[in-house]
C-alpha cells in the first residue's frame, strides 16, 4: 500500500487534529459536503473533524439500513445532535434487503452494501442536493486486510482503483485512512467525544450482515439482534478488544420440555487484540459462558445452541463474514 501508517507511538493527537482539520477545509473549500455517521468510533471521529472542519456546510447523515444493532439509529443520532450536530436519520432498510436477498456469498453480500451504500443512498443524496464529497471513517487496516484481498471492507474504494467521482459522482475523503483504531482512539478522545463512543468496541461496516452467514433477511437479523444485545451487557466489563454474536446457517436438533425442538446456532467469540492485526480468544470463565449460553437460549426463543470460538487471528479472522 502506498498509505504511510501513523502509528500509536507516533501519534500527537492534537496535532492530527488541527492538521486534519485545516487539510479537509483547503480540499472542500467552502463547498457543501456530505458526512457518513454509523456511531462507531471511526465516524464518529470523522464527524467531528468534519464538523470543526466545514460547520455548517457539512451535511452529516446516519443511514438506518436495518442491519444495525438494538435502537442504534435513534441513540447515535439524538447523541451527536446533543453534541452539536445536525444529523439527519435516512431509512434505507428495504432497499439494503431488497440487495441482500438471496446472496449467501460473503464477498457477494459485502458487494451489495457498498453499491447500495454508495450508489443507491449517497449517490442519491448527492445529486439531490449537489454534493461533491463524501466523508467516511476508513481506517489503515480496513485497507490492509482489503487490499491483501483477505476481506473486503465495505467502504475502501480508492485503493482498489474504483473512481468514486466517475462512478458516484463524488468525491470519497478518509481522514484516518493513516491511523489503526488505538490511534482512532485517541483521536476521538481528543476530540471530546463521549467514553462510550471512544472506547465501544469494533463494529464492522457491514453491521449485523457481518455476522450473519447466509442470508441477510430483517428475521435473521432479529436474532442476531437479539443475541448481540445479551452478549454486549454479559461482556461489557471484560476487558477485551472485541465481542460479538455470530449466526449460523444451518440449524440443530435441541430439545424444550422434553420435546424436539429444531433451531438456530449462536456462535460467540471474545477476542484480546492490540490493533485487530492478529488476536486470541478471550479466556473467559465458565460461568460467564454458561451465563450467555443461558440467557441466549431462554430469550431468544430460536436458538437452541451456543458456541464459544476458541481460534487465534490467523487462521480465523475476528467476524465470521
Amino acid at each position: 500500500m502506498e498509505i504511510k501508517e501513523i502509528t500509536l507511538e507516533e501519534l500527537d493527537p492534537e496535532k492530527f487534529i488541527q492538521d486534519t482539520i485545516q487539510e479537509i477545509s483547503s480540499v472542500v473549500h467552502g463547498r457543501p459536503a456530505i458526512n457518513a455517521l454509523s456511531g462507531g468510533v471511526d465516524s464518529s471521529a470523522v464527524t467531528m473533524l468534519a464538523h470543526r472542519a466545514l460547520g455548517k456546510t457539512l451535511r452529516t447523515y446516519f443511514i438506518d439500513n436495518g442491519i444495525m444493532r438494538e435502537g442504534e439509529p435513534y441513540h447515535v443520532v439524538s447523541l451527536f445532535r446533543n453534541l452539536g450536530v445536525d444529523v439527519e436519520l435516512v431509512d434505507a432498510r428495504d432497499i439494503f434487503f431488497r440487495r441482500l436477498k438471496g446472496l449467501r456469498d460473503p464477498e457477494e453480500k459485502r458487494e451489495a452494501i457498498t453499491q447500495t451504500f454508495y450508489k443507491d443512498v449517497f449517490g442519491k443524496l448527492v445529486k439531490k442536493c449537489d454534493i461533491k464529497y463524501l466523508l467516511q471513517g476508513t481506517n489503515y487496516t480496513d485497507v490492509e486486510e482489503t487490499v491483501a484481498k483477505i476481506k473486503r471492507q465495505h467502504n475502501v474504494l480508492e485503493q482498489l482503483g474504483i473512481d468514486t467521482e466517475g462512478r458516484y459522482g463524488y468525491r470519497v475523503i478518509e481522514p484516518l485512512v493513516q491511523l489503526r483504531k488505538p490511534a482512532v482512539r485517541e483521536v476521538a478522545k481528543a476530540l471530546g467525544l463521549p467514553e462510550e463512543i471512544y472506547a465501544r468496541p469494533p463494529f464492522p461496516g457491514p453491521a449485523l450482515a457481518a455476522r450473519i452467514i447466509g442470508e441477510v433477511t430483517p428475521e435473521r437479523v432479529e436474532i442476531v439482534r437479539k443475541a448481540t444485545k445479551i452478549v454486549e451487557e454479559e461482556l461489557d466489563k471484560v476487558k477485551a478488544f472485541q465481542y460479538l454474536a455470530i449466526l449460523h446457517e444451518d440449524k440443530v436438533t435441541g430439545m424444550r420440555e422434553g420435546r424436539r425442538d429444531y433451531g438456530f446456532q449462536i456462535e460467540v467469540r471474545c477476542w484480546d487484540s492490540e490493533d485487530a492485526r492478529v488476536g486470541s480468544p478471550t479466556k473467559l470463565p465458565y460461568d460467564t459462558l454458561d451465563r450467555l449460553a443461558g440467557r441466549i437460549t431462554r430469550e431468544v426463543s430460536s436458538v437452541v445452541n451456543v458456541t464459544y470460538n476458541i481460534t487465534k487471528k490467523p487462521p480465523s479472522t475476528i467476524e465470521a463474514v
